[in-house]
């Protein structure tokens, strides 16, 4: 099949995608108003679990967006931080960064749950599971990204302070996987398609796989998150924004391989087969399953453990989240 048989078909299934999931609610919609804006900018980190954001264009235009913009950023903390100086609207994120961002004051607001599951920690011979790192070198792309957050989170789960028990070693060039499979350092948490790469070259084990291992397994890992302000000024557009990445998620559900297909033409990912294992590994239907708030407690109470922030869980659910829009989606995309 040519390429653009595949992109008429893709976007054939999109279109039936967003009408099955418009029943049941076609009330709703119908006395909703039109978005207060017609614009959006997204975040364009070089990923695959985030595909959902990826290729929810064409939903978009059908809830009424005409300027849909996807802005080069990097991933982790400095997505976060691009999103609260107002280069992007919205971005998928690991939650660590986000409340980190929250707590320091930017304007962030978390308004959803993607998935569950997508890091996996890799390690050395002899490094069977997160106590072990104690003393270890532990490859990051720098303190702060959302690797360090994250394996710090896991460190103070289990009593280590991650500041004192842990050697950091950070590089972005080369990367953490590169430093790991040269036997350069201890361990380091993957990303997709990292851990697919390492599989295939029978590099390292997995001590940790945030998709099947509690407590990792219980709670979202990445989170919808928009700036502040577009929020609170176009509440009618950032629903529909989320109306556009659920019914994506459910996509990557039922169509991985146009999903794959679909994020490596458009250069978010380079190898097919790496991008198809990791959409059918991550469990995106899940999203109803799970509790926004309870995720960003979980993570606070890990950070705060940590020595990352100081403030209380339900500081940062106050100040930094809300799900009035994720709640009502829940009862209108009724699966």
């Amino acid at each position: 099949m040519s390429k653009m048989q595949s992109r008429r078909r893709f976007l054939a299934t999109l279109s039936s995608a967003g009408a099955a999931s418009l029943i049941g609610a076609s009330d709703t919609l119908a006395q909703q108003a039109p978005p207060e804006t017609t614009t959006v900018r997204l975040a364009k980190v070089a990923g695959i679990c985030v595909a959902p954001q990826y290729i929810a264009d064409e939903l978009l235009r059908a809830e009424g967006f005409t300027d849909i913009r996807h802005v080069l950023t990097e991933p982790g903390a400095s997505s976060a931080l691009a999103l609260a100086r107002g280069e992007i609207d919205f971005t998928t994120n690991f939650s660590p960064p986000l409340i980190i961002a929250i707590e320091a004051g930017q304007p962030i607001t978390i308004v959803a749950g993607e998935h569950i599951g997508c890091f996996e920690v890799f390690a050395r011979e002899g490094i069977r599971s997160v106590p072990d790192l104690k003393g270890k070198t532990v490859g990051v792309q720098g303190l702060g990204s959302s690797q360090h957050t994250f394996v710090s989170s896991m460190a103070a789960h289990v009593g280590l302070d991650p500041a004192k028990d842990i050697r950091w070693v950070t590089s972005s060039s080369p990367k953490p996987m590169e430093l790991f499979a040269e036997g350069k350092i201890d361990a380091f948490l993957g990303l997709p398609p990292e851990p697919q790469e390492l599989r295939a070259r029978n590099v390292g084990r997995v001590i940790v796989n945030s998709t099947i291992d509690r407590p990792w397994s219980q709670y979202f890992c990445c989170m919808v998150a928009a700036h502040r302000d577009y929020v609170r000024r176009y509440p009618v557009a950032t629903k529909q924004v989320l109306r556009a990445i659920i019914k994506a998620i459910d996509l990557c559900v039922s169509e991985p391989e146009r999903v794959a297909q679909r994020i490596v033409d458009a250069g978010f990912t380079a190898r097919y087969d790496y991008a198809l294992q990791a959409l059918k590994q991550i469990p995106y239907a899940k999203w109803r399953d799970y509790n926004v708030e309870d995720t960003v407690r979980f993570y606070s109470l890990r950070l705060r453990e940590a020595g990352m922030i100081k403030s209380a869980p339900n500081k940062i659910i106050a100040e930094g989240t809300d799900w009035r829009f994720f709640n009502e989606l829940k009862r209108e995309l009724r699966s």
